[in-house]
């Protein structure tokens, strides 16, 4: 997939509506990688759909049945059956077939506008009202839905209802067909055919803020936030006061972790509207982002007086909660959201993910069914797949546990876009450039300040446990993953390659020594947002270890800790993780023993192009012998001991990681050995470690 793909077309019509250059004509959409052949099913499909725009509905109705026989729950097929029903006077028929739909879909739209038409037939105005209103909160780009509810409205004295439907319905009238069309698309799923329709627009039409919108949403789905930014940066300079635009740049500021930028830009909205319930609680959010729980909490307890039975501001309140360390009442809040919307995957993963919580048999056993109930949201199947891991797992049943952790891996992958091909292609290309001429060729490059304490490794290595100690320390400040150094590594990148090659790490070795200085300044100068006034602080990103050589470059008295895990350990503790964002090589065992082995293999590049630059710190080492360990890490970091360090657990900081509650429990064995529960299964992630596994076993199989 082509990164800037998705912003091609945008940025080619901005200013003037001109003819695209051909190569953005030519390029590959966002989803070209993820999108599937054509297949006869979906033929099928499109030829049945001739047949209902032809008013053949016999014929239609037919086919749609013929199709349904070979793939009895495909949407479109019944969707198309009870269209059909519907125009042959099948009414009756018709409203099965779309409960049969509803089953299966629930969040389709179009399903509910159909079944609206039906009670029209019916004259059943009021069931008629409720099924296009449920058709218009799913998706508002249904002209068909708003143009029934503005006659409905009229006719049942709600003339109030009746204008905000007929404004709503001439808002839709005045965008070209195939934005409106793609838009609703877009809200029921298809989001490849969206893309395709408002590319092919905006390549032939030019400029038109709603279609650059809709492809920044698009941006949104495939995780390409940085081209959406883009986007909606161009929206909100040439249309200053589109709301929706201007809260959708928040968002994807928000999703880039720049959160004061994104606070600025709420803060623009809510003068405007103070009372709108979606940027209090987006405001609300990147309050605790930056690390002000107290104030998300206080403005996520103002919400849910208003909407008590809010699922998202249960579970919002309760990630704050567990932050700061109120574990009871971040437990009752992820009930709270448990019970106000049923089948909530994320409320029951985000219990099991405090890791000391213990579900009773009742919350199992509704699990269980939940996770089996066909019509389930995939979203809501593999967090309830990877809850149910840990339930059973803590029970236990190791067989059990291990089936739902492989099921909801499986589930979460098909959602993902990783590659390891990138990523290994990057750790080459760093060794390549960043040898040890080429830093001692720019010796005194970059800041000279020391504040900041790089910790880098692999999620699940033991990175917040070390985070703890130092933060324990008087002199040093614990934030959280900041992506300030990957924002920086991705501006020096760009946008296109040269000569078919990646810009990022070769254009290291065109950066003046004034250039790194001034992106040393500016990381400070950036990340002072996240920092209260000590003089040290910790950025705990562990995909930092990618950028050693620019971190250098750009500070270079920086301290840099490698929080390292046996191989074995490491991999399945971040294969039963499941992931707020971000660290999608967690989802099968060959893409974590890749990535494994390249962070492996680009650490060894560090120690040898920067001796003595690393500190690795072993992670059943620190947990063997604490204090020891501890008077490494504050020598390494010029720190004088502080006995408080070895006290961590006591510290009552904010933590924003899944081990929160671990590291505020004393120093403990506990989680050493749990993989060894697992190793009948764990024969593919073995293999796929081959030596590495090897020698994690041989070395540590009598400690742990």
């Amino acid at each position: 997939m082509r990164p800037s793909a998705v912003v091609a077309a945008g940025k080619a019509q901005i200013g003037g509506g001109q003819q695209c250059p051909p190569h953005v004509a030519r390029a590959a959409t966002a989803s070209d990688a993820a999108r599937p052949p054509r297949s006869h099913v979906a033929a099928e499909v499109g030829r049945i759909g001739e047949l209902l725009k032809q008013a053949q509905f016999r014929t239609a109705l037919a086919a749609s049945e013929a199709l349904l026989a070979e793939v009895p729950q495909n949407r479109d097929a019944l969707y198309m059956l009870a269209v059909s029903q519907r125009y042959l006077g099948q009414i009756p028929a018709a409203l099965v077939t779309l409960a049969r739909l509803e089953q299966l879909q629930p969040a389709f739209s179009r399903l509910f506008q159909e079944r609206g038409h039906c009670y029209v037939a019916l004259r059943s105005s009021n069931f008629a009202i409720a099924a296009f209103e449920h058709a218009v909160h799913l998706n508002d780009s249904l002209p068909a839905s708003w143009n029934a509810l503005k006659v409905l409205y009229r006719m049942t004295g709600r003339l109030q209802d009746a204008e905000t439907a007929a404004a709503h319905a001439l808002r839709l009238a005045s965008l070209p067909p195939p934005i409106v069309t793609a838009f609703a698309l877009f809200a029921d799923g298809e989001v490849h055919a969206a893309e395709e329709l408002v590319r092919r627009y905006l390549l032939t039409r030019g400029n038109h803020i709603e279609g650059m919108r809709l492809l920044a949403k698009i941006g949104m789905h495939f995780d390409v936030v940085d081209d959406a930014e883009t986007l909606l940066a161009s929206v909100v300079a040439i249309a200053p006061h589109h709301s929706a635009a201007r809260y959708e740049y928040a968002v994807a500021l928000l999703k880039r972790h720049k959160h004061l930028r994104a606070r600025e830009e709420l803060q623009k909205l809510l003068k405007e509207d103070p009372g709108n319930r979606i940027y209090r609680t987006t405001y609300a959010t990147v309050c605790a982002e930056m690390g002000d729980s107290e104030q998300a909490l206080s403005r996520y307890r103002d919400l849910l007086t208003g909407t008590p039975q809010d699922c998202e501001l249960h579970l919002a309140s309760a990630h704050a909660l567990k932050t700061v360390g109120r574990s009871e009442e971040a437990i009752e809040s992820y009930r709270a959201a448990a019970a106000a919307r049923s089948r909530c995957g994320e409320a029951y993963w985000s219990l099991a993910n405090l890791k000391t919580y213990r579900f009773t048999d009742a919350e199992l056993a509704r699990m269980r069914a939940d996770e089996a109930e066909p019509s389930i949201p995939l979203v809501d199947r593999y967090h309830l797949c990877f809850a149910l891991g840990k339930a059973l797992e803590d029970r236990t049943e190791y067989a059990a546990s291990f089936h739902y952790y492989e099921r909801g891996n499986a589930l979460k992958k098909t959602e993902c876009r990783y590659l390891p091909q990138p990523i290994e292609r990057n750790a080459r290309l760093q060794a390549a450039v960043c040898t040890r001429e080429f830093f001692a060729a720019r010796k005194g490059f970059g800041c000279s300040s020391a504040a900041p304490i790089f910790i880098v490794g692999l999620p699940r290595a033991g990175s917040t446990l070390l985070e703890q100690i130092l933060a324990s320390h008087p002199q040093v400040e614990g934030t959280m993953e900041l992506a300030d150094i990957a924002r920086i590594a991705q501006e020096l990148q760009g946008r296109e390659p040269e000569a078919g090659e990646p810009r990022y790490p070769r254009v290291l070795a065109k950066l003046t020594a004034l250039e790194c200085q001034q992106l040393g300044e500016r990381y400070l100068q950036d990340t002072l947002v996240y920092r209260r006034g000590k003089p040290r602080f910790i950025d705990k990103m562990p995909n930092n270890f990618r950028h050693i050589g620019l971190i250098h470059l750009m500070l270079p008295n920086a301290k840099i800790i490698d929080a390292r895990r046996e191989p074995l350990a490491c991999c399945f503790s971040n294969y039963k993780q499941l992931f707020a964002s971000g660290q999608q090589f967690t989802y099968s065992f060959e893409d974590l023993a890749r990535y494994y082995r390249s962070y492996r293999q680009l650490m060894a590049h560090w120690d040898t192009a920067l001796p003595g630059t690393v500190l690795h710190i072993q992670h059943e080492d620190l947990i063997d012998n604490l204090e020891a360990s501890v008077r490494r890490i504050l020598e390494f970091c010029d720190l004088q001991f502080e006995p408080l360090c070895l006290q961590f657990h006591q510290n009552r900081r904010p933590v924003h990681s899944a081990s929160s509650e671990q590291v505020r429990q004393p120093i403990n064995r506990l989680g050493l050995a749990q993989w060894r529960h697992f190793e009948p299964w764990l024969a593919p992630l073995r293999e796929a470690l081959g030596d590495l596994a090897e020698s994690s076993v041989s070395s540590r199989g009598s400690k742990v």
